[in-house]
């Protein structure tokens, strides 16, 4: 489930490179902790979220919680699916349950993120 090829925030979210393409999720720890997902505030396309700062808010059946950007970038795609199925979300946090994709602004804040190894240490 956790990957080599991802990195990872403190706040439980992770990324994916492809080129500079970065899809961005929440982690299958965080999605457990929140219980079903109901539904999410995301910002719209085309405009820039930034490292660690709040881009959303997701909304479980226990809470709602903040999103935040593990790295900046201007957004290119959301994923239609939650949308309409937050539900994804449980169910495949890694690779259906994606939240968005963004156009990276400094690839260097990758090296700000965890490894696999340094995110199983802290959940």
């Amino acid at each position: 489930m956790y990957s080599s090829e991802m990195r990872y925030s403190k706040e439980h979210e992770w990324i994916k490179i492809d080129d500079n393409i970065i899809t961005i999720g929440i982690t299958n720890f965080a999605q457990e902790s929140l219980g079903d997902v109901v539904y999410l505030e995301l910002p719209e396309l085309g405009s820039s979220i930034s490292q660690f700062k709040k881009f959303g808010e997701i909304e479980s059946v226990k809470a709602v919680s903040e999103l935040f950007a593990p790295i900046s970038g201007k957004i290119t795609e959301i994923n239609s699916k939650i949308e309409t199925s937050p539900e994804l979300i449980n169910s495949s946090p890694h690779k259906d349950g994606w939240i968005l994709k963004v156009e990276s602004s400094n690839l260097n804040e990758v090296d700000l993120l965890l490894t696999k190894e340094e995110y199983m240490k802290i959940i």
